[in-house]
């Protein structure tokens, strides 16, 4: 049992933030899964979530991943994902980045593609199937405006209290931080494509 004293402190009372810190602490306490968010410029988002993954599976958990840009490229991650199958599942949706390299969609491609990786990461959500979902790039998508930031919140909001939920992609929202449990930003501090080397299989995608 906890009991709380109302005192005074240069003649303000101190009993309501202190209940307030103390009545976080007992909620957090109950709080069994994770908003977890990979941002920044450097490398390693995506690669830091299928660690995650790779783990999770070690325990005998159900993870599924959600493509919202790279669903038309190929990836290692598509073949080695069938090989943890049926713990991992991996959905790629996206139609590759978007006004870059070989991309010859139409934006409003780009847009109903990301607003039906919405749909798909709502529907798995709310299935409470997955002790982990994976959102690759979508705080990318977001800041490229295929998706409202809102739309993400709302996913964070219904989650199951035991699902951990990972949202990849640099750019992201201070509104997503803001109510994430961990956030990690990559930092490049050097690149291989600085001196010319490009992307290489099995590294880099």
């Amino acid at each position: 049992m906890i009991t709380i004293s109302n005192f005074n402190l240069n003649g303000w009372s101190c009993f309501l933030p202190i209940f307030l810190v103390i009545s976080q602490i007992i909620n957090n306490m109950g709080k069994d899964g994770l908003v977890i968010v990979y941002t920044g410029k450097g490398k390693g988002k995506t690669t830091a979530a299928l660690g995650m993954a790779l783990r999770a599976v070690g325990h005998n958990h159900k993870v599924c991943m959600i493509q919202f840009i790279k669903g038309s490229w190929h990836y290692g991650e598509m073949a080695s994902s069938k090989l943890l199958e049926p713990q991992f599942e991996l959905v790629a949706v996206g139609k590759g980045f978007v006004g870059i390299l070989d991309d010859k969609s139409p934006r409003e491609e780009h847009v109903k593609i990301a607003l039906e990786a919405v749909h798909i990461s709502r529907e798995k959500i709310q299935s409470k199937k997955y002790d982990v979902i994976i959102l690759d790039e979508i705080n990318y998508a977001v800041n490229l405006g295929l998706v409202e930031v809102n739309d993400v919140l709302d996913l964070i909001k219904i989650k199951p209290a035991n699902l951990n939920l990972v949202l990849t992609g640099n750019y992201a929202s201070d509104k997503i931080i803001n109510v994430a449990d961990l956030v990690t930003e990559m930092k490049e501090i050097k690149h291989p494509f600085q001196v010319g080397i490009k992307a290489k299989k099995g590294i880099d995608y």
